[in-house]
């Protein structure tokens, strides 16, 4: 059977990512890039920031997804420039992290400022535009912890990067 770069790609498709299991790691837009050599296949990954404690188990889950393939020879490379940004997430994931009750990022003329304001992140719970910033830091590093202010309900919010 000949490998194809496809192939590996729908096999990545296949991990979720440990923080937020409804997304996988294509939907995160992490995975870089996929190389086939004559004996070898090289998954190219970004984290979503340098310090991610999520890093090594999102390369161990990439390493058992590929074994379970039937691939042994795998090389993880790990590349922080350029940084990851959540430009790089897909629509769909977006999607699935509404469902899921994470607000999803919103882009906005501050999002250049370290501890700007965002703009309107809506409810993921009722989709009401009146909500407020509770903490910079939500469940984990890349996520904030905001409030509605309609239906009183407290969410995470995927912050820009």
């Amino acid at each position: 059977m000949t490998v194809t770069e496809e192939h590996i790609w729908q096999i990545l498709e296949e991990v979720p990512d440990p923080e937020v299991p409804v997304l996988n790691l294509l939907d995160l837009g992490i995975i870089r890039d996929v190389n086939l050599n004559e004996d070898e296949i090289e998954i190219v990954v970004t984290p979503t920031y340098s310090g991610c404690p999520a890093t090594s188990m999102i390369n161990m889950a990439i390493r058992m997804k590929l074994i379970e393939k039937g691939f042994n020879n795998i090389k993880l490379t790990n590349r922080l420039s350029p940084a990851w940004t959540t430009d790089w997430m897909t629509e769909e994931g977006k999607q699935k992290l509404k469902a899921y009750g994470i607000a999803p990022p919103v882009y906005s003329k501050n999002n250049d400022d370290l501890f700007s304001k965002t703009d309107e992140v809506e409810c993921p719970l009722c989709s009401s535009k009146h909500t407020h910033l509770v903490s910079q830091f939500g469940s984990t590093a890349c996520k904030a912890l905001y409030q509605c202010d309609d239906c009183r309900e407290p969410f995470d919010y995927f912050k820009c990067h």
